[in-house]
């Protein structure tokens, strides 16, 4: 991993709000989805429970015996640890060992990560049985929460720590394209996996992560945050160029007309973009269509054609574009 100063070396300027714990929640939720959850009534320490702890356990619904100490120290250490497959479900591998137990959620899986999921259960299932070397990569024993890493044990024990001292907000780090999801996109940065969500891609608008990176593409990004409590580190892609929108009122005046390629066609319009990060929105109304035609049945995706820009909010991103050209204004 490569990592630049945010100092004169940084590109540009872009700032941003810091990622709060609820936009980490919303874009972990689909790794987390279907690791399993206990209740603390439900968990026990197994270290040396006297009779009326052990009383309490056996009357607990399907109680499970973690040793947190040991997880806390597996976690604090970053080391690596063998543990064995014992079940799985749509979200991941069950995992166990003497007194640890915990999820691998699909994506940290080396061989899977990336793959079509299309027969997921057939490939979790080849899984059971076997042992993995893995890390723990989140530990909540309020909520009784236990996520390993097998990617993350890639990296050797104590390379996260130094990794994310040397990470600072607003440095540009290189790391590999890991895993892409709906929300966004992983990077190991070198033994620290960091997420770059969607609306980081790109300063435009994108349907889907693997319009803008594919899996094991090298990249360069800015970090957002880092949080080495929770194992987070919040990355950009767009932030390495400038903001198309912070000149758009200078480079697209209104009544300009330019070249634009249809990136979506709507019921009720399509859009087009201008510029890289610079879309704008083509209503129905501003359209030539004929008596029952839909802007469907007049214009495809790729299509370039010319438009005209009738107004502009770049503070929201906003454009709206007119293919009713000076002529007809």
């Amino acid at each position: 991993m490569t990592v630049r100063n945010n100092s004169a070396k940084r590109k540009y300027e872009n700032t941003m709000p810091v990622p709060d714990e609820g936009w980490w929640e919303s874009v972990l939720a689909e790794e987390r989805l279907h690791a399993p959850a206990r209740s603390p009534q439900s968990i026990a320490v197994k270290t040396k429970p006297d009779a009326e702890e052990k009383a309490e356990t056996v009357q607990a619904a399907e109680p499970v015996y973690v040793n947190w100490d040991e997880i806390k120290e597996l976690y604090s250490a970053d080391r690596i640890v063998t543990m064995k497959v014992t079940g799985h479900n749509r979200g991941g591998l069950l995992v166990e060992a003497n007194s640890v137990s915990g999820f691998v959620p699909f994506s940290h899986l080396i061989e899977l990560a990336g793959r079509d999921d299309e027969d997921r259960d057939g490939s979790l299932e080849t899984y059971v049985g076997k042992n993995l070397n893995l890390k723990v990569i989140e530990c909540v024993p309020e909520d009784g929460r236990v996520v390993f890493s097998e990617r993350a044990a890639l990296a050797e024990p104590g390379k996260r720590s130094q990794l994310f001292h040397s990470l600072e907000n607003g440095s540009q780090v290189k790391g590999t394209v890991t895993n892409i999801t709906d929300f966004g996109v992983f990077v190991d940065l070198g033994g620290v996996e960091g997420l770059i969500h969607i609306s980081e891609l790109s300063w435009g608008r994108v349907s889907h992560p693997n319009q803008i990176v594919s899996l094991g593409q090298e990249i360069e990004v800015q970090v957002l945050d880092v949080s080495v409590e929770r194992c987070r580190v919040a990355l950009s892609l767009k932030r390495m160029v400038p903001n198309p929108w912070e000149r758009a009122m200078l480079d697209f005046p209104v009544n300009s007309i330019l070249p634009a390629i249809v990136t979506n066609v709507l019921s009720y319009g399509a859009f087009a973009r201008i510029d890289a990060g610079v879309e704008g929105l083509i209503h129905a109304s501003e359209m030539p269509l004929e008596v029952n035609q839909s802007p469907r049945d007049f214009l495809k995706e790729g299509q370039q054609i010319q438009v005209r820009v009738l107004h502009l909010d770049p503070s929201h991103q906003r454009m709206g574009l007119s293919m009713q050209l000076l002529s007809n204004a």
